[in-house]
Formats: structure tokens, sequence, C-alpha cells
């Protein structure tokens, strides 16, 4: 299957595992699929342009989101993270952001990027497909689409979309050990710099749900920018 990675560090659980020994909702690991670094500007791009099928109750908005030529702005996106605040894990650790995933044009292209079965996305970590989510159902360029947090921090790298300023709207990078890129392990939304050394967030699979978290700066391993309007 594609490759995933998520984290909560409040329990200690990670993940950043690839190829088709991820298939565990709780694997741990660093294995990639050879040559991921040249083949993930590319594949984050395609996927993003191919846009998705969406699944749950969102298709409407989606279709809506994918026919506008203007970007959503940062606040559209923060307020849809918002209203998914408290959403948990279901039977197999399954949720509507990977019901949306596994039909999405974005799935196909990273596990044939990383090796496996699209299916073997259900229940497989998700705070990666949560960010991905609220880029399809906003339009939001530049977002990209992806289920492993390192190749999508790598595809913002590659698209000059990449940085060390906590902005809102911003996508956040999560090292815990505080590291570079290739030791990402979970992924979020910022929602505000407090100034003091910490960034309010919202994150998906984070004690398996979406929660608003307060987050150290130093456990950032980078942010990636969104083309947002305005």
């Amino acid at each position: 299957m594609g490759a995933v990675a998520s984290s909560d560090s409040s329990t200690g659980s990670t993940g950043a595992v690839a190829g088709a020994a991820a298939a565990g909702k709780n694997g741990h690991g660093t294995v990639r699929a050879e040559g991921l670094a040249e083949k993930t500007g590319s594949t984050a791009q395609n996927a993003e342009a191919a846009r998705n099928e969406p699944g749950s109750g969102e298709k409407a908005q989606s279709a809506r989101a994918a026919k506008t030529t203007q970007s959503a702005s940062a606040q559209q996106v923060l307020k849809l993270a918002e209203k998914q605040v408290g959403i948990s894990e279901g039977r197999g650790g399954q949720t509507k952001f990977h019901d949306w995933y596994v039909r999405s044009n974005a799935a196909k292209a990273t596990a044939a990027r990383d090796g496996g079965s699209v299916s073997s996305y259900n229940g497989a970590q998700w705070c990666n497909m949560f960010v991905s989510w609220l880029g399809a159902q906003t339009g939001t360029k530049g977002m990209g689409a992806d289920a492993y947090t390192v190749a999508h921090a790598k595809w913002f790298e590659k698209t000059g979309h990449w940085g060390h300023k906590a902005k809102p709207g911003a996508v956040v990078f999560f090292n815990w050990n505080g590291g570079g890129v290739e030791g990402i392990q979970h992924v979020g939304m910022v929602v505000k710099d407090n100034g003091d050394g910490t960034i309010d967030t919202i994150e998906g699979n984070t004690s398996n749900k979406v929660m608003k978290k307060t987050r150290d700066e130093a456990q950032v391993a980078g942010y990636g920018y969104p083309q947002y309007r305005g």
C-alpha cells in the first residue's frame, strides 16, 4: 500500500511506514519505496490536479470546489477543520477521511508510487489523509494530497512552498525528536502562532480523533504553504 505516517506524541504512538508492510494501523518503520524522493513531486502534483471521488456527505461541496477557479482562503480551510474536531475512529480504525481517500485519485497515485493496494489505506494512520481531505473539500490550490507525511513535505519543498514560519493555515509537519524532513512523524494545520514558542493546531489521528492541540515549535520539522486566496 502507499506509505502513511502519523503519531500522537501525548500517547507515544508513532508511525512512519511504507510499502506493503504498512498494512497495519499501528505499524512503525522507516522503509520507503526505492526512488521515492524523485517521484514525490510529480505524484502529489498529479494527484491534486486530478482531484478525487469524494466520499461521505461532502460530495456536493467537493464538486463545487473542483469547479472554482480561485483557491480557498486559509480561514475557510480552518473553519472546515474546526467542524471536524471530535470526530473519532470507528470500527477497525476507520473514519470518513479514509473513506474519501481510498476513493480518490490521490490514493491510486500514492499506492502506485509506494506499492500495494488502495484498499490497504483503510484503517491506516490518517493524519495526512485528514489534511488532504481539507484541501480537496475546499478546492485549495497547492495543498497536495498524500497519505505519507515525508512524501508530502518533500512535495512542498520541491514546489517551493516550504519554510519555517508558522502561519495560520500552514500545513505543519512534526518530528518529535526535533530532526528534519526524513524523520517526520505527524502533520496538522496551524491555527495560530502564539508568539511564545508554541503553536495552536488542529490535527487528525491524535488520540484516534480530530483534536485541537498546542505544540512546541521545537517539534516542528517545517511548514508547507498552500496557495491560499487573499
